[in-house]
């Protein structure tokens, strides 16, 4: 286990599979970017009860590279909830290939906001 805790709560496990890797076996970042959007929809979706969609994502950058057969694992945290929209810390960690070794992959800040049935923002309801 690794000496940093995730921060936030436990949103999506999957498993980083060859087709998602370059010929190397380095997970593309781009997929892990999109393992997280899908995290942050779920939870920002629970929250907004209803539809939402991303506006924005903060700088990210890559401080460990996954590898074919680690297990991403993605925590969220809602940081903030402004009118229409929410702001999620967002953070990737890998789960070793057949280890208990975790490490942090990445983090990043998702800009959420809530839609109605039109696709027009409309308010987060109270929590």
């Amino acid at each position: 286990m690794s000496e940093q805790q995730p921060l936030g709560e436990l949103t999506l496990r999957t498993l980083a599979m060859p087709a998602d890797a370059n010929a190397a076996g380095d997970i593309f970042g781009g997929w892990v970017m999109a393992q997280m959007d899908l995290a942050c929809g779920i939870r920002a979706a629970e929250r907004a009860k209803g539809r939402v969609v991303t506006a924005a994502v903060k700088e990210m950058s890559f401080a460990k590279p996954m590898k074919v057969g680690d297990t991403l694992v993605i925590y969220t945290h809602i940081e903030r909830v402004g009118r229409t929209s929410m702001v999620l810390k967002v953070e990737a960690w890998a789960q070793r290939y057949l280890t208990d070794i975790v490490e942090k992959v990445t983090d990043a800040d998702f800009v959420m906001v809530a839609l109605d049935k039109a696709g027009k923002p409309k308010p987060v309801p109270a929590a």
